[in-house]
């Protein structure tokens, strides 16, 4: 942990650390929370701060903001990481700050990642939130509904910080090029149209952006009297891949699978693909997005267009043989006709409905005609006595029930009526309709 130290003389820092944000004034993004009259700017500035935690993707400002609450407020600061500490050093901390409140001082304890932290670590500082031995300011990149205790979010103000403009980094680069801090005490050469691709980049990613700007310097053309131009060149060389933010175990990975799913589900193959490409090129598994598009296959499009299954799974198996970057064009080609083909979800109706009525009504024994009489005991006991075989029939359909009797009549697949299903509703009619006829027989 580190108490205040976070303050010390910078040295010769990576250039987004020199530049870290000392006062609201200079701090860049977050106007939802930090503009003039913002609930959060009210209680930095009124020395009202209560527990909370700022979610949000990384170079956003989490850190940088809880540091700044530290220079405004009057109370202790103690820097606490996720990553370093356990339950040793969390009652360590909590003692300082017990010490502290006996002597009329408020405690605030930073803990960065705060996610990183099991259930019992996050428990530690259950007591000491709820007394007010501390006021707890917790980052996280994951989202805390899922990552943080019940009972330790609903203490906590959850505020929600969000990804930087491409204006914003545009200008904070701005500021790098002049502030003494930054490049101010060299003359550099960077057109504004490099320092917007160097924003686009950074994906809203404020510490991205300078961590970049400063590469590109570095690797700038020197003149004779010491200035640096970056050219196109320089910088493509420091931009040859977009780092995605992208997390495998974590929300986004989700919500990207849903943003994928619904884009095909609304007949969007421009959006469709696009979300793949992002998937994709993030690092995903193709194979576990083969695995998604073969249910959508099935959930989605159904009997109103048989071959969508053959097409998934066709995709499924492309992606297993050859793999990445090569199967990126065989999910393309499954996922684009998964978004043009006709959509019906009776399939996945169907058997929800019935899971319903297997998992919650009676379990009612299985019809005596529809069993099979293996043996002489079963033959006595009348095991498939009744039974109809309707190969036997001219219509090749017989008027025997096959539901149990408290679901006689129950109705589970419901086609849409889209493409083929158009023509199953049809013959779904015709044979409901003759059975009803033979049944009156």
């Amino acid at each position: 942990m580190e108490q205040m130290s976070m303050f010390a003389d910078s040295g010769s820092q990576p250039l987004a650390a020199r530049l870290r944000p000392q006062t609201l004034e200079e701090f860049v993004g977050q106007r939802h929370l930090l503009g003039e009259g913002k609930v959060l700017r009210r209680l930095i500035e009124g020395d009202q701060v209560s527990s909370m935690i700022f979610w949000g993707p990384p170079g956003v400002g989490k850190t940088t903001l809880a540091r700044i609450i530290a220079r405004r407020t009057k109370a202790a600061f103690i820097d606490f990481s996720a990553v370093t500490s356990g339950i040793k050093e969390i009652r360590g901390v909590m003692q300082q700050a017990e010490d502290n409140r006996r002597f009329g001082e408020r405690t605030i304890v930073f803990v960065d990642e705060i996610h990183r932290f099991n259930k019992a670590q996050q428990d530690a500082f259950l007591p000491f939130v709820e007394k007010g031995s501390i006021i707890l300011i917790g980052a996280t990149t994951e989202n805390p509904s899922f990552e943080v205790n019940a009972a330790l979010l609903s203490r906590c103000k959850v505020f929600v910080l969000r990804a930087l403009e491409t204006e914003e980094l545009t200008a904070l680069l701005r500021r790098a090029l002049t502030d003494p801090r930054g490049f101010g005490g060299q003359e550099v050469h960077l057109p504004d149209a490099l320092l917007a691709r160097i924003a686009v980049f950074a994906n809203g990613d404020a510490r991205a952006a300078l961590s970049t700007l400063e590469m590109a310097v570095l690797n700038g053309e020197l003149d004779a009297s010491g200035g640096v131009t970056v050219t196109e060149e320089t910088l493509a060389q420091c931009t040859s891949r977009k780092s995605l933010l992208y997390d495998k175990s974590g929300e986004e990975h989700y919500n990207l699978i849903s943003a994928l799913h619904k884009s095909m589900r609304n007949s969007d193959p421009d959006a469709a693909v696009y979300w793949l490409a992002r998937m994709l090129e993030a690092g995903e598994d193709p194979i576990y997005i083969a695995r998604r598009v073969t249910r959508f296959a099935s959930e989605d499009v159904g009997l109103a267009d048989p071959r969508a299954l053959e097409q998934a799974v066709a995709a499924f198996q492309a992606c297993r043989l050859i793999g990445m970057p090569e199967c990126s064009v065989h999910l393309t080609q499954a996922v684009v006709y998964m978004a043009l083909a006709p959509k019906s979800n009776a399939l996945y109706a169907a058997y929800e409905t019935a899971r319903a009525d297997a998992s919650k009504e009676v379990a009612e024994p299985v019809p005596l005609h529809l069993r099979n009489a293996v043996t002489g005991l079963m033959r006595q006991l009348d095991y498939g006595k009744g039974y109809q075989y309707a190969h036997d029939a001219d219509e090749k359909l017989t008027a025997m029930r096959c539901l149990p009797d408290s679901l006689a009549g129950k109705r589970y697949y419901r086609p849409a009526g889209q493409g083929e299903e158009a023509e199953l509703v049809r013959r779904l009619e015709a044979i409901e309709a003759w059975k009803d006829a033979h049944r009156e027989e």
